[in-house]
């Protein structure tokens, strides 16, 4: 059996929603990015995303050889008398605040209810959620799902290997599983789709199930700022 592949292209985020990802996780300014620890995170994401087999688009390849030559670039060293050089991490900035802007715009048109109308699609309303009127929500994403994925793997015990040819459940059986529990639920929280008594090859095809879901537009995933708890709602 041919290993199971999902295809990131145009649903998904691409690579310059994964280096947003990494500024806000590890909490730096956009303006003094930690280079050398931000590229080899980013090459970290690349490499798990190859061993689950996503067939992703070049662009990540291609940002990841850019943050390279940018590392390689603040290591040479500066000489007395030389003219002092540009900033080689505005290579990266300049194009990052424009993604900001045009991600902040569309995000705006997403967040606007109009009645009667299927332009825009509905958040889930705060009480949906359950959470208090000071705490903040926000839109999950690929990278925030892969962060809350990879801590349940690393809950599993280490001689648990990985065959993605072996699955005793195939996808499309789990997406439909995960339907009738939304069903009737109408939401579940991410963490208890995975049962404490699953392995691994178990938790993966859940795992892919979801991304399906999303590209289905099946399931709209929002996560908690504060608590970090991430809840599927069923559209």
């Amino acid at each position: 059996m041919e290993p199971y592949k999902i295809k990131l292209d145009n649903i998904f985020e691409g690579p310059m929603d994964l280096l947003i990802h990494l500024i806000k996780k590890n909490e730096v300014d956009i303006y003094d990015i930690p280079i050398a620890l931000i590229t080899d995170q980013f090459l970290e994401y690349i490499g798990w995303m190859k061993s689950m087999n996503f067939d992703f688009a070049g662009e990540f390849l291609v940002m990841a050889a850019t943050l390279t030559h940018i590392k390689s670039r603040m290591l040479l060293p500066v000489h007395e008398g030389e003219a002092e050089e540009e900033d080689p991490r505005l290579e990266i900035t300049r194009p990052l605040l424009e993604y900001l802007q045009m991600k902040s715009a569309a995000e705006s048109l997403v967040q606007r209810n109009l009645l009667g109308e299927n332009t825009f699609v509905r958040n889930p309303p705060r009480e949906a959620i359950r959470i208090a009127p000071e705490d903040e929500i926000i839109r999950a994403g690929l990278f925030e799902l892969i962060d809350a994925f990879q801590k349940i793997l690393e809950k599993l015990p280490t001689e648990h290997r990985v065959d993605l040819t072996a699955d005793r459940i195939s996808v499309k059986d789990r997406i439909s599983e995960i339907v009738d529990i939304l069903e009737v639920r109408g939401s579940v929280t991410f963490g208890e789709l995975f049962s404490s008594d699953a392995d691994k090859n178990e938790i993966i095809v859940t795992f892919l199930a979801l991304l399906e879901m999303v590209k289905l537009s099946l399931i709209r995933i929002m996560q908690h700022v504060q608590l970090g708890i991430i809840r599927l709602f069923y559209l």
